[in-house]
């Protein structure tokens, strides 16, 4: 059996991987993740009932063996709608921030690598963005467009610009004038094959870190748009729309707020407890 070579060059993956597995905060993050990911996907088979179906013999009752979270005033099975509650969350934030990063590291790439006046309108526009807190654009743009799914992707995706176009640009500044850069310029390669092949790979870290810090935010502010009625529209479960109508009876009947609001807690708690982790991992200046 043939030994693994130990000058053999260790690929970057198993970098991150190696320094990642010391952390066990990052670690529980991952897990959290994993079993949120697998409740997305298996949500028909873990859920015990139809996040719609309505019995009003059961309406509002205590958490029990038959309904492990409770009903709802409409006698929802409280625990079916937080699980698939974690499918339209996780989906309208993996999508939002795939928008949001693919946008904002294309114009942060152009402003870094041309400067002048791509980098002046770009940025500029940027920070006017980012003058508006990210939470009130988000609604501001949903309520131009109206209440929906889509229409909260593009608020969040919108909203996300901002904070990756800076961090690509600021990476892109540092990248473009390395030798391998010159090189590429020397051999007649033209400007968008250089930031396709030789800037984006190498700005792609704080991309995935940005990106997994960035998820958390755009769960939270999807449940805030649902929650004020701009996000996503019931019977839909979503947390934050679950929080809204529970709010009404949140005295009498606690738990109709406690299981949503847990959810969302603990996913975006896993989620910076990851990126975190990845965070130092990527960067070698953070590791020990």
């Amino acid at each position: 059996m043939s030994r693994r070579d130990p000058t053999k060059k260790r690929s970057q993956f198993s970098y991150v991987w190696h320094y990642l597995k010391r952390d066990r905060l990052a670690m529980l993050g991952l897990c959290g993740l994993t079993v949120l990911v697998a409740c997305a996907i298996f949500a028909p088979l873990i859920a015990p009932y139809d996040y719609a179906l309505q019995d009003y013999l059961s309406m509002n009752q205590a958490p029990s063996l038959k309904h492990l979270f409770g009903t709802d005033n409409f006698g929802r099975d409280i625990f079916s709608r937080v699980v698939f509650g974690a499918r339209i969350s996780l989906l309208v934030g993996f999508i939002s921030l795939a928008i949001g990063a693919f946008l904002g590291s294309l114009l942060g790439a152009v402003a870094g690598y041309f400067g002048r006046f791509s980098e002046t309108l770009i940025m500029r526009g940027c920070d006017i963005m980012m003058s508006i807190p990210s939470t009130v654009l988000a609604i501001t743009i949903a309520t131009t467009l109206g209440p929906g799914l889509v229409n909260a992707v593009i608020a969040l995706s919108i909203s996300s610009i901002p904070s990756f176009c800076r961090v690509v640009r600021g990476s892109t500044l540092t990248v473009k004038d390395q030798e391998y850069i010159e090189a590429a310029r020397v051999i007649g390669a033209s400007d968008w094959h250089i930031i396709r092949r030789y800037v984006f790979p190498n700005v792609l870290a704080p991309i995935i870190v940005q990106a997994t810090l960035g998820i958390g935010k755009s769960i939270i502010m999807c449940a805030s748009l649902s929650f004020l009625g701009l996000g996503i529209q019931p019977p839909t479960p979503e947390w934050g729309a679950m929080l809204s109508t529970a709010r009404t009876f949140m005295r009498n009947y606690p738990y109709q707020v406690i299981f949503p609001g847990l959810a969302i807690m603990l996913t975006v708690l896993s989620l910076n407890l990851f990126g975190d982790g990845l965070r130092d991992a990527l960067d070698p200046k953070l590791k020990r």
